[in-house]
């Protein structure tokens, strides 16, 4: 049970040290007390409430908006602020200094970050009025969280793969359709269980159809997955990451969304230098060597 009406000056302190940094159910936790008690003594005490003037919001409660966890903090801080650059702000609260973010440099960042977050897990509004494109996002993110699962394979899962990678007839592709796994994670699963047998090669020789690279360009546009992509061209998300690579030197979509603009399939991808271009063609030739004597091999 939560205890009485009184607060001690210590859980006072605490609450005010950590109010907008430490989660909410952390608090709870600590002081032995209900979210709603907390939330009470906090507006008492006058501090900020969840969107501070519509204007900035805590970068903790800001993950926890849009991940639905406050979990793996620091992780986050490093993904999301070093790593890809969200704009943060200090601001101080009674001793202590908090990392917030607007509002407004926030939607900035995450448009062109469409592709890195996922706002199936979000509540609408929670961070008031959206920008238009975060519907059509949030109805991708949410396809995409409900075509491929994300929590930890279970040993049925692992002895279901095995039985059909034994089964010599099945693809990346095939695989992700029936596991409900995007290739990447299957791919990372065979590794992890050290198993030996591989899924069949894609035929890496049919040829590529306008159409089908405009529908590619139309959908990285859109913030499409591509798992989504591979499904509706009927590949593997292998073959996408692997044409999106050929063509424009990474697979981030955010990257690729950018360099294409409003354009067609091909627009402002970079050129290779001379040293990647000999680079490509020795392993373009060492890797038709290498299949010659697999070849000559399985014949003798």
């Amino acid at each position: 049970m939560g205890k009485g009406p009184t607060w001690t000056t210590e859980e006072v302190e605490y609450l005010q040290s950590n109010w907008g940094e430490v989660a909410m159910t952390t608090i709870s936790k600590k002081l032995n007390r209900s979210i709603n008690a907390i939330k009470l003594k906090a507006m008492r005490l006058g501090l900020s409430s969840f969107l501070e003037g519509g204007e900035y919001i805590s970068l903790n409660q800001l993950l926890q908006a849009i991940t639905g966890s406050s979990s793996s903090y620091t992780y986050k801080v490093t993904s999301w602020v070093k790593n890809r650059h969200l704009p943060i702000h200090y601001i101080r609260i009674i001793k202590k200094k908090i990392r917030v973010v607007y509002l407004d440099e926030f939607w900035r960042w995450a448009k062109k970050n469409r592709s890195f977050l996922d706002f199936s897990k979000m509540e609408p509004l929670i961070l008031g009025i959206e920008p238009d494109w975060l519907i059509e996002q949030r109805r991708n993110d949410f396809k995409n969280s409900v075509r491929y699962k994300k929590t930890p394979w279970t040993s049925q899962e692992d002895s279901t793969l095995k039985m059909y990678l034994k089964e010599y007839r099945y693809e990346y592709k095939d695989l992700s359709k029936m596991l409900r796994r995007t290739s990447g994670a299957i791919q990372r699963r065979i590794c992890d269980l050290k198993l030996k047998e591989r899924p069949l090669r894609a035929d890496n020789h049919i040829t590529w159809q306008e159409y089908e690279y405009e529908k590619m360009a139309e959908m990285i546009r859109s913030g499409c997955s591509y798992g989504a992509i591979a499904e509706v061209l009927n590949k593997s998300e292998k073959a996408i990451r692997g044409r999106v690579y050929e063509h424009y030197r990474t697979e981030k979509a955010d990257k690729v969304r950018h360099m294409l603009g409003n354009g067609s399939w091909g627009t402002e991808k970079p050129v290779l230098t001379i040293y990647e271009e000999r680079r490509k063609a020795i392993v373009k030739s060492n890797m038709k060597r290498f299949i010659e004597l697999l070849t000559y091999l399985k014949a003798v």
